[in-house]
């Protein structure tokens, strides 16, 4: 059964994305709100905590397959659990979709995520060195 799956942090870069599913997604930007979006302490991506003042805009990819959302899931790892939540369309329109929120409140700086300063490269080095039969991103140096 297919579902739509809210972005707001790494995923919603489709070089971080097409790393981590099999299948080509039509996407659309969404919002979300009750949220907030924070920087996680020694981390390069967000982590979303429930909030009753809180709204962010992310990426919305419709109806990913069962096998795609597993490997989300594993991706996303025990630190995340993935909820159902509603999210808007940029026509008004609500729509169910999955997203991941952040499980170790004690882990978020107090200040919000910035999307614009996200280090891609360093983060697709770190977390996204690929699948079999993908080719290899560039490692990270390691000293000699």
């Amino acid at each position: 059964m297919p579902h739509h799956v809210f972005t707001y942090g790494s995923l919603m870069f489709a070089p971080v994305w097409e790393r981590v599913v099999t299948a080509v997604y039509r996407s659309s930007p969404a919002d979300l709100t009750g949220y907030r979006r924070f920087a996680i302490v020694g981390e390069t991506y967000p982590g979303i905590m429930e909030t009753e003042a809180g709204a962010l805009t992310g990426v919305l990819y419709f109806d990913v397959n069962d096998a795609d959302l597993q490997a989300l899931d594993d991706f996303e790892g025990g630190d995340y659990q993935r909820r159902a939540v509603q999210v808007t369309m940029q026509t008004g329109a609500p729509l169910t979709a999955q997203t991941y929120v952040y499980l170790l409140p004690e882990r978020l700086a107090t200040h919000d995520w910035d999307v614009a300063s996200f280090p891609i490269t360093r983060f697709m080095q770190t977390y996204c060195r690929g699948r079999p039969g993908d080719p290899v991103f560039p490692a990270p140096h390691e000293p000699v």
